[in-house]
């Protein structure tokens, strides 16, 4: 899978206009609006680039963020230090094109996402999901994200356990 698509930082060289996940909202995110938060560093993009085509596969986005500690699940929340909020970093967005349904491209966008998170020389203590609907928090849950106690569909992954799926431990 990996050998088909480049995953990189998002560049005006890509064409978005095409992008379509089903998603009336995150296709008009990516097509009209990613640009300008990359522009004021409300975000950075990644895009997962089709090599023989060069057709935008996928995306998502990454944000720097914090969550108060009340809405943080208790197992978690009493073991972190009595901070206001919690730092980490939000996947705001990410979609992949329908035409690439059943290549396992979303999680591999997901992994690439918690890896880059996991990987950055910043202090994080969780990776946060904005999930869309129920499906897509499903998707999130799926791969050991919990979801806050106020908000169902912001979930909530701790970046040690984030490094241990990574090296291919269970979370």
């Amino acid at each position: 899978m990996t050998a088909r698509f480049a995953i990189e930082a998002l560049t005006k060289a890509h064409q978005r206009k095409t992008f379509s996940c089903g998603n009336e909202r995150i296709d008009r995110y990516f097509r009209e609006t990613v640009t300008q938060d990359i522009k004021r560093r409300y975000a950075t993009c990644f895009v997962a680039r089709d090599l023989k085509t060069g057709q935008i596969a996928g995306f998502y986005t990454l944000s720097s963020s914090n969550v108060p500690l009340t809405a943080v699940p208790e197992p978690l929340a009493s073991r972190l230090p009595r901070y206001p909020t919690v730092p980490a970093v939000l996947i705001g967005w990410l979609g992949r094109d329908q035409s690439y349904g059943g290549l396992g491209l979303g999680e591999a966008l997901l992994f690439d996402a918690i890896k880059t998170v996991a990987e950055a020389p910043i202090g994080a203590h969780a990776i946060f999901a904005d999930a869309i609907d129920g499906k897509a928090a499903a998707f999130y849950a799926a791969f050991g994200f919990t979801p806050l106690t106020d908000r169902p569909n912001t979930l909530y992954l701790p970046v040690a356990t984030a490094q241990r799926l990574l090296s291919g431990e269970t979370p």
